[in-house]
């Protein structure tokens, strides 16, 4: 039998994303989506690029241009209470000088069956990089000779936007992995940077995430992709779960920037000597508060990349 889920929509922006999704974690919720139409509107590399999105999502998006983020919460939780809680934070947060646009929050129910289906639509085979393609799983796609061809079961741990910042990640994994490079992948999600990784042939990769569900669909496109024997994905925190034995030459986290500046104070401790920290997921507003973290925590910021509001930093 499917289970009813709630979803939870809040209508905002850009610059309140980070935020919010902060006090969706915060009061419980397991995964969020972001879905930003300005991720939608980047241009073609080449020709034969495949598009992101059907045409008619695109429609959608420019008809609303408010960024969406998603949660979804089972009947465990008291949904107008998470809802009430929800509402309450979003609207403190214009007091510390935050856009929150519409700052609405929605919900309907919806069942498990027809929203595991209904996520396909916002999903085409796509390149990030120059060699990179991500494909879903039932997607075709006729590769290029130099192609790295990815196949992802997004499921719940991977969300609809996001596309600058795994572009910016993934093209810096392109240009800093070596045939005998360890790589970790910090929130690994779905697990399509560390995936990307094994497969530009990294000798060693590991994933982990705090969220059960994101590890779990990260295992399963781990073994989708072939490379179980290179990359494996644990739940927990960098912390307290990796090894500290095990060092890094390239540590990749596309996250917050919040979680970033947390991050900065025991990812040292996890890169070997010259190793590179790529950090991406900030947007614009926050590049000079993450680079003195890491600054003050003995880094050198080598290079801040931008494009459209997010930002991807360089760090050694």
């Amino acid at each position: 039998m499917s289970k009813i889920w709630t979803e939870i929509t809040i209508k905002t922006t850009t610059e309140a994303v980070e935020a919010i999704t902060n006090i969706l974690f915060e009061n419980g919720a397991e995964g969020a989506m972001i879905d930003d139409p300005k991720d939608f509107n980047f241009e073609k590399t080449h020709e034969y690029d495949w598009d992101y999105v059907e045409e008619d999502i695109l429609e959608e998006n420019r008809k609303d241009d408010s960024v969406k983020i998603k949660t979804y919460v089972d009947e465990k939780i008291n949904i107008m209470e998470f809802i009430s809680i929800i509402q309450e934070k979003i609207n403190l947060l214009p007091n510390y000088g935050l856009d929150i646009g519409e700052g609405k929050v929605y919900s309907e129910s919806v069942d498990e069956q027809d929203w595991a289906n209904n996520w396909k639509k916002y999903y085409k085979p796509t390149r990030i990089g120059e060699k990179i393609i991500i494909k879903p799983e039932w997607e075709d796609y006729s590769a290029n000779l130099d192609d790295i061809l990815i196949e992802m079961n997004p499921g719940m741990a991977f969300g609809t936007g996001n596309h600058e910042t795994t572009s910016m990640c993934v093209a810096n994994l392109e240009k800093f992995v070596k045939d005998d490079s360890t790589v970790f992948d910090i929130g690994c999600g779905s697990g399509i940077l560390g995936i990307t990784a094994a497969k530009l042939g990294a000798k060693k990769v590991i994933g982990i995430d705090i969220d059960k569900i994101a590890v779990d669909v990260a295992k399963e496109n781990i073994e989708k992709n072939n490379v179980s024997s290179i990359m494996s994905a644990v739940e927990g925190n960098l912390a307290g779960d990796i090894d500290k034995n095990i060092k890094a030459d390239v540590l990749v986290a596309n996250i917050m920037a919040d979680i970033v500046i947390l991050l900065s104070k025991d990812v040292k401790n996890f890169l070997a000597k010259g190793g590179i920290f790529i950090s991406s997921g900030i947007i614009l507003d926050k590049i000079d508060e993450v680079s003195k973290a890491l600054e003050a925590n003995g880094f050198e910021v080598i290079e801040v990349q931008k494009k459209g509001e997010w930002a991807c930093i360089l760090a050694r």
